[in-house]
């Protein structure tokens, strides 16, 4: 994970929900793309050359991140170059890319988006505006 689960600040940040959390752990992305490499994937990557916002992600779509420090493993780029999604970044040798937990959320947003935010929606009134 590049992370313990087991670290305070990390359930503190997700306190309210992690009971509802269905946590899946595997020994290696190997495992991984075993379990679920037919279901549609997208790996996030600064080498990608198609942007997050202009793919359309099916209902069973799984996003997979590469570690924060150093990205995909290249295995990953060279057999899923069709399937890489990265985020619009200004280009400059100084710039890093996004902190991963925000680059998570904006994909993961539009995914949700495109799928009608599918049982995350309330059933209060649309407040007009």
């Amino acid at each position: 994970l590049g992370f313990s689960i087991d670290d305070k600040q990390l359930k503190r940040a997700g306190l309210y929900y992690w009971h509802l959390l269905d946590l899946e752990m595997h020994n290696s992305l190997e495992d991984f793309l075993e379990a679920y490499g037919q279901r549609p994937l997208f790996f996030a990557s600064t080498k990608a050359t198609v942007y997050y916002d202009e793919v359309t992600y099916p209902e069973d779509s799984m996003i997979v991140f590469g570690r924060e420090t150093s990205g995909l493993p290249a295995s990953i780029h060279e057999k899923y170059a069709d399937q890489r999604i990265k985020l619009p970044m200004m280009s400059h040798p100084d710039l890093r890319s996004l902190n991963l937990s925000n680059a998570a959320n904006i994909i993961l947003f539009e995914a949700l988006r495109q799928n009608g935010f599918k049982g995350l929606k309330s059933n209060r009134p649309e407040i007009q505006f």
